[in-house]
């Protein structure tokens, strides 16, 4: 089983010819209100992976936007241990979508920064925590360390970025960032792998946008190159590869299917509006997977050379 700990936020989403640059004003094309929040939306990434069950412990306010949210995530089959703030609104975020398909987000955590360590069910039965970056980091350092003495895969998705004690990336078995992510856990590093490399974590997986992904599970390394789509929405993407990424290696699958089906999954997510709404389930990114032709070679070189990563084993 797969337990997600982390953040729940309701999404308001605006569809516009462009991000507004500071001090500017765009017309909208539409509003719509879906979903969100990172640890709620890699949770229904992991459900919807197919013979995972998955949990998360979330926190949320008494209001009317929890209720929508819990009912999302209810009906994608995520177990709730919920925590209901008296004092803090459900959390919220404000999305501009541009017609690129790029986005500008502002989060209001919310209830999202009550959560505590205590809220945590009793570990036993999962084999692996998920959490990010959207609740407290002393939150996220004590849940981490919790996990680890139970004998958990502690999995950590660095985002939003935040500077990270040593303490933490010492509790994390396994870092999903993307580049810039990536970047700040290890400036100056010099190149993505040794970037990759220069970091403690026994597995370090990197997203790198529309060019694919690359991990490191201890000596070995993987490249997966992306998957070429027209993209609508990227919001939820990274959660859409976080989630589906977990719960394949909670399976026992191999790194490299796993890295190739989360990759395809994020694909997907990008093809239709919102985050949890976008997310595909496992028999969608199967028929995706086996529509394509075999695997271009080429592609995963390129993708290697750019990260200037060794040649795969």
């Amino acid at each position: 089983m797969v337990l997600v700990a982390g953040s729940a936020n309701l999404d308001f989403v605006v569809r516009a010819a462009h991000i507004p640059a500071p001090g500017e004003t765009v017309m909208g094309h539409s509003v719509q209100s879906f979903a969100g929040g990172k640890g709620a939306n890699q949770a229904v990434a992991s459900a919807r992976a197919g013979g995972v069950r998955t949990e998360m412990v979330l926190a949320l306010g008494r209001d009317s936007h929890a209720d929508f949210l819990k009912t999302s995530l209810r009906s994608a089959g995520v177990g709730l241990h919920l925590h209901e703030s008296a004092k803090q609104t459900t959390g919220t975020a404000f999305i501009c979508v541009a017609d690129n398909a790029e986005n500008a987000i502002t989060v209001a955590p919310g209830a999202n920064n009550d959560l505590q360590v205590q809220h945590l069910p009793s570990l036993a039965g999962f084999s692996h925590l998920l959490m990010q970056l959207e609740t407290p980091l002393p939150t996220v350092t004590a849940c981490a360390a919790a996990a680890k003495a139970a004998g958990l895969t502690v999995v950590l998705n660095a985002a939003p970025a935040y500077p990270l004690a040593p303490a933490l990336l010492a509790l994390v078995d396994i870092l999903i960032v993307n580049e810039g992510e990536l970047r700040s856990l290890a400036p100056g590093a010099g190149s993505v792998a040794q970037a990759m490399q220069a970091l403690p974590c026994a597995a370090v997986v990197v997203t790198l946008g529309a060019q694919g992904s690359a991990a490191r599970f201890g000596e070995q390394w993987f490249f997966q190159p992306g998957f070429a789509i027209q993209a609508l929405d990227t919001t939820g993407a990274g959660d859409t590869f976080c989630g589906m990424l977990v719960a394949q290696l909670s399976q026992g699958m191999p790194p490299a299917q796993a890295l190739q089906r989360a990759n395809a999954a994020a694909a997907l997510a990008c093809t239709a509006m919102g985050a949890q709404a976008s997310i595909p389930t496992q028999a969608a990114v199967a028929a995706f997977l086996q529509s394509l032709g075999p695997e271009d070679l080429a592609a995963v070189t390129r993708l290697r050379d750019a990260c200037h990563l060794p040649p795969h084993e």
